[in-house]
């Protein structure tokens, strides 16, 4: 894999885009692929808005077009055929990753290591989609993922040790380091974070707090950085109700999702990614 330095990415939203950013950045040749022309046209739109903040946060000292030039936008999924890895981002809806697994498989050689960023279906689910489901694993990688040094790796019932090896390689030229877990639905990081998300979202049903207390208490009284709603709304609001529903399905009614997160979903208020959430984000679409 480190001599042929490219990484396929199905997925152009903010986590397939931003690894693209990360990988690009590493020197990594990059193909990104997503069947929608809206989402990969606002692929390079994020990159000049994201490129210079992560050189302004203390990233490398690399150049928009240095980036852009290292990534191949494409609408077809079998570009991504001679990639050596390649990481599916797309939306947590079973059916459709069903379809894109399906197609990887029958397009992929059987020495490509193939991963889901996937925060809550099993990885197991999706090996038993494609042959070899040895070379298959889970690689959770948190937003904004070109600032997020720690991604969790999780290992599927058939996943073997030279593919979680083969990936801790990978993601150390990223300057990232892995956690390994085993599969399960949410895994760890989804199976906490989601609850104290939906609990929050919750409590602002209820009248109990305000959004900004809810995050203000979080960060104030256990020094997180982000409080569950700014997170909620940095992940897409629609994302936490995809992971929620997957949850609900596989574990049960204590994550049944908020019906106040569905109507914002509902009503186009899905975060940062359309400028309004539990906040606005001028400049994303937002009202000032």
């Amino acid at each position: 894999m480190e001599e042929r330095k490219k990484i396929g990415i199905l997925g152009a939203g903010i986590l397939g885009t931003g690894l693209a950013q990360s990988a690009a950045a590493s020197g990594y040749e990059v193909v990104l692929v997503d069947v929608t022309p809206q989402a990969l046209s606002q692929a390079p739109q994020e990159l000049a808005r994201s490129v210079p903040l992560q050189r302004l946060l203390g990233g490398p000292a690399i150049r928009l077009e240095q980036v852009l030039e290292r990534i191949t936008f494409t609408l077809e999924v079998e570009a991504l055929s001679d990639a050596p890895l390649i990481v599916e981002a797309i939306p947590e809806i079973w059916e459709v990753k069903k379809a894109a697994w399906s197609r990887l498989g029958q397009i992929c050689p059987a020495e490509s290591l193939l991963a889901s960023a996937t925060s809550a279906i099993p990885i197991t689910r999706l090996a038993a989609l494609v042959p070899h489901p040895e070379r298959v694993l889970g690689l959770h990688f948190m937003n904004p993922v070109p600032l997020k040094a720690t991604v969790e790796m999780v290992r599927g019932f058939h996943t073997s040790p030279q593919t979680l090896q083969a990936a801790r390689e990978m993601l150390a030229t990223l300057g990232k380091s892995a956690i390994e877990v085993a599969d399960s639905p949410g895994f760890v990081s989804n199976r906490v974070l989601m609850l104290t998300v939906n609990e929050a979202i919750c409590l602002v049903a209820e009248g109990v707090a305000a959004p900004e207390d809810i995050d203000r208490l979080f960060k104030g009284c256990f020094s997180h950085k982000m409080g569950p709603l700014e997170t909620a709304d940095m992940i897409g609001l629609d994302t936490v109700l995809q992971s929620l529903e997957v949850l609900a399905e596989e574990l049960g009614e204590k994550f049944r999702p908020c019906p106040l997160l569905r109507r914002m979903v509902e009503a186009g208020r899905l975060g940062r990614k359309s400028g309004h959430g539990f906040f606005v984000h001028p400049g994303l679409g937002g009202t000032p």
